[in-house]
Parts: structure tokens; sequence; C-alpha cells
């Protein structure tokens, strides 16, 4: 297995054999939290304009997405986990448009037939679902902050992850506190940024918090889709 690494949306868009686009803060944790607690498909989306349009097509849908990390106008939620959760995903699609999580998967969506999102919360069952494909090119992209500067959490998931699929150990001891001062988390510690709650940082540290990985399928309507992608006992337990 060659494993390639890359960032940004131009990343994305150059992914080879199998994709796996990190974003811990906060898109990808959301997503994991979203699906685990019965949300029925994330349709991720570029454009803002297409999320509202989508969503006047679907006023049952959960309309979620945030730029520059703050909740767009009329969205029924930011980019938090923690808003997501209130707002009981169970049964429900979300539309999710962020500045960098979604526009990495959608760019890797063209070049690979195979991606998955990256995070802390769901790591392990991540390398387990690739590894169980068995592919020859592993590209791991860092979305970083904004989708244009490299940001420590992005950076550390990804480390962790290529150890993992080179069987190596990777310590995560502790990871809250090694993630509590990167520039990025300082959002959630602001009494001011009401729009990030210090309980985001919290779910986006939970280190396999969620059993399954998270994969981009063709959906019923000619658009992506991401939903769980759960492992048989036997494979997930000796992959």
């Amino acid at each position: 297995m060659r494993v390639h690494v890359a960032d940004f949306v131009a990343g994305a868009a150059s992914a080879r054999g199998v994709a796996i686009v990190i974003d811990v803060f906060r898109a990808c944790s959301l997503q994991a939290h979203a699906l685990a607690a019965g949300a029925e498909a994330i349709v991720p989306i570029e454009g803002v304009d297409e999320a509202k349009a989508l969503k006047s097509q679907h006023s049952g849908w959960l309309l979620v997405g945030e730029r520059h990390a703050r909740r767009l106008p009329g969205f029924d939620c930011g980019n938090s986990p923690s808003e997501v959760l209130a707002a009981e995903p169970a049964g429900r699609t979300i539309i999710h448009t962020t500045h960098a999580g979604t526009q990495g998967l959608m760019a890797a969506s063209r070049v690979v037939s195979h991606v998955f999102t990256g995070a802390f919360v769901n790591l392990s069952a991540t390398i387990a679902a690739v590894r169980a494909l068995a592919p020859e090119d592993v590209t791991i992209v860092a979305m970083g902050h904004e989708a244009r500067e490299r940001c420590e959490e992005d950076d550390l998931c990804r480390e962790a992850m290529i150890a993992a699929l080179q069987g190596h150990a990777f310590p995560l001891a502790n990871l809250p506190d090694r993630l509590r001062g990167a520039p990025a988390a300082a959002k959630f510690f602001d009494s001011q940024a009401d729009w990030a709650p210090e309980s985001d940082f919290d779910l986006c540290t939970r280190i396999d918090a969620v059993p399954f990985a998270i994969s981009l399928i063709p959906g019923s309507m000619g658009r992506p889709v991401l939903v769980r992608h759960d492992l048989p006992h036997a494979v997930r337990d000796h992959v």
C-alpha cells in the first residue's frame, strides 16, 4: 500500500486510489456524530446558494453550514456538532456546506471511487474500512484552516492515520490536552464565539467515539451522499 499526502482542495482533486479527507474542527467530526445520532444521510455541498436551493426543495431536511467558521444566515445550524445533535437529526437528511471539509470531499469524489471522511472520532473504524479494501494507493488529504493553511489538528490526525495504515503505533493519549492550545481551538474557549461552543471541542477530540467509517457514495438524486460504512465484526476485529 502506497500512502500519499496532500493538502487543501487541490490536494483532494489530485487524490489517487482511496481518499481520506480530514477536517477535525469541525466538519468531519460533525458528520460522524450526526450519523451516529441516527441521521439518514449527509449531502455535502460546495456552494451556499446550492445548499439553500436544495433546502427549498426538502423543507424537512436540516440545513447546516458555515463560512469563516460562523453559521450562515438562514441556516438551521452552524458547523457545530453540538448544535446539530441538539436539533435531533435522527431520521433526517442533512445538507452540509463548509469552507473546507465539504469542498475537499466533493473534489476527491470527482477523481477517485472511494472517499472516506477523516477525524479522530472514528479514526480506527476509518482505517479498518480502508485496509479492508486493500488498495494499492491511499491519499490522505488534510483540509487545514479554511482550506488554505495547515493546521495542527488535521496534521496530527493524518500522522496517526499514516502510522495505523503502516501498522505502527502512534500515541494519542491526552489528545484534548495536546490540541487545547492549537490556534484553531481558541474559538472553543472564547466566550464571545457563541458559534463555536466548548462542547464542540470535546466532541471533536473523543477518539473512536463513533464505531463506523463514513463513505461518500452515489445518491438517489444524482448527488453524492455521506453514509455510515459499517464493517462486519469478523472483518473489523481482524483488520
